[in-house]
């Protein structure tokens, strides 16, 4: 049983950025911006952007290392006691956007929060995870998603990856639309028992899934023929994500209570989206089916 040590969190996460953008360049054929940042408060980061790529239309792995004097508010919603500590958060957070409809939009994130005050000990917690957003579904997908995340918690207990599989469903819900954002995966947060060794080699495990979850997929379905219906159903179904993204999701919310980077805040947006008046699938059709059997929460393992 090891004792807190924020350092070798911030090497692992720094670490895991680089990891994943030169995988996913590799896949892509083109470069990663790397743009390195200073927030005046405390702490700064790095952004990976890549913009108009050959496969990824958009997308963003954010590192960032903040600090502060005073805990903000979406950090203490659920732990008031904590109230007007100092704190500090680190994190890898990621939206991959692909050009081709066929190709799903992921979403991953791996963190750690501590709040400190003099004479006492740190309070700590991780938290993560990652899923999946299909504007097609596919079964084999679906089910291949699912179980590397359950394969990143079992050997923390049988019992984990049920419980965040269930909190990632309840989690990636907008209740504004009554409809999950996509076919879900794991979600967790305030993870710090049964110790420091344990929630960090979780946090890295999960972390350490993510390729493996997400490239197999993508590397099936970025070159699969379409057309404009499915280009246009694409850009109505990334409004969801949007939606999600600036209304419900406690990152963005986190990030701009506490005076962050706002370009690093919302590199997971879209570049292009569409909304429409009260649109509906046509019955039948493959995009009925996205509403009828993968926007809803099943056991895929």
């Amino acid at each position: 049983m090891g004792s807190f040590n924020a350092s070798a969190v911030k090497t692992y996460l720094f670490e895991l950025q680089e990891l994943i953008v030169e995988r996913l360049e590799q896949i892509d054929g083109v470069k990663f911006r790397r743009d390195s940042w200073e927030r005046p408060e405390g702490g700064g980061g790095r952004s990976c952007l890549l913009e108009e790529g050959n496969v990824i239309e958009r997308g963003g792995v954010a590192f960032s290392h903040v600090k502060g004097d005073k805990m903000p508010p979406s950090a203490t919603a659920h732990r008031p006691e904590l109230a007007g500590r100092s704190w500090e958060a680190m994190g890898v957070s990621l939206v991959i956007h692909p050009r081709n409809p066929y190709a799903p939009t992921t979403h991953a994130n791996v963190r750690m929060f501590v709040a400190t005050k003099e004479g006492e000990a740190p309070v700590f917690w991780f938290g993560g995870g990652m899923d999946l957003t299909p504007y097609y579904g596919f079964e084999e997908d679906a089910v291949h998603f699912h179980q590397i995340c359950k394969n990143s918690l079992d050997p923390f207990g049988s019992d984990l990856h049920s419980k965040y599989k269930k909190w990632c469903d309840e989690y990636f819900y907008l209740k504004h639309r009554k409809e999950q954002r996509g076919i879900g995966g794991i979600f967790f947060d305030d993870l710090s028992v049964p110790d420091f060794d344990t929630a960090f080699a979780i946090q890295q495990s999960v972390g350490d899934h993510f390729l493996s979850a997400y490239v197999p997929i993508l590397e099936k379905r970025m070159n699969t023929p379409y057309g404009e219906r499915e280009r246009d159903f694409q850009l109505y179904r990334r409004g969801r994500y949007v939606e999600f993204n600036l209304v419900i999701d406690r990152g963005t919310i986190f990030g701009l209570q506490t005076n962050g980077r706002t370009e690093s805040i919302l590199l997971s947006m879209p570049p292009l989206v569409k909304w429409r008046y009260d649109w509906h699938p046509e019955a039948g059709s493959p995009e009925a089916t996205l509403y009828e059997q993968f926007l809803i929460p099943k056991e895929w393992v």
